[in-house]
């Protein structure tokens, strides 16, 4: 029996409000499983709890948003021989590429990470002005920010555009193709176990 992944919004996993799904398919034909196909009604839902999860991530602490990204990279790490499987069965590389790609994927988490409570100091400054005043640049979070999952590579891809919007305080909605969508949703659900909150990935 195929599966069939779910969308992720909001920390849940909805059907489709459409009810359609589309077939995961190999480089052979072989369907490898179903994902949900997301309809507009979907598509406002998760902007919806993108918009209320950014103004709360957004305050979190850049410490606390370091953690996450960490825990996320560690419950990746953890599912890897599982994401190098889906690489390898989506795209038809050999499965030592596969687990490259997992590595690199942990690696850029993990790097994130790191830069979460740095790159205020990096990028903020203080500027002089006349006056009695004082003048500072401090990066803020954008809000809500679309992902678009590239179709290759796709689990680095995907968190080497979603890791930087997570490390600014910024919730995003993820768009993914069908060739990326089976790790797209793969990785929803390590993000359902690594402490992010709710409608912070969607």
């Amino acid at each position: 029996m195929l599966k069939t992944y779910k969308l992720y919004v909001n920390g849940a996993f909805p059907r489709s409000e459409s009810g359609r799904s589309l077939p995961v398919t190999s480089p052979e034909g072989r369907v490898l499983a179903h994902i949900c196909h997301a309809s507009r009604k979907d598509l406002r839902d998760a902007v919806g709890a993108a918009h209320k999860a950014a103004a709360v991530w957004r305050k979190a602490t850049a410490y606390n948003r370091g953690q996450i990204l960490y825990r996320l990279g560690e419950m990746l790490e953890g599912k890897g021989e599982e994401f190098a499987g889906a690489i390898k069965a989506v795209s038809g590389v050999p499965i030592r590429t596969a687990r490259r790609e997992v590595e690199a994927a942990v690696d850029r988490l993990v790097g994130y990470a790191g830069w979460a409570d740095k790159y205020a100091q990096v990028l903020g400054c203080n500027n002089p002005v006349a006056g009695p005043y004082y003048n500072f640049t401090v990066p803020e979070g954008t809000g809500t920010v679309a992902v678009v999952c590239p179709d290759e590579p796709y689990l680095l891809g995907l968190v080497s555009l979603l890791a930087p919007v997570m490390c600014g305080g910024s919730a995003s909605v993820v768009v993914a193709g069908e060739k990326a969508a089976l790790v797209a949703s793969l990785f929803g659900e390590v993000c359902a176990t690594s402490d992010v909150p709710a409608g912070v990935v969607n």
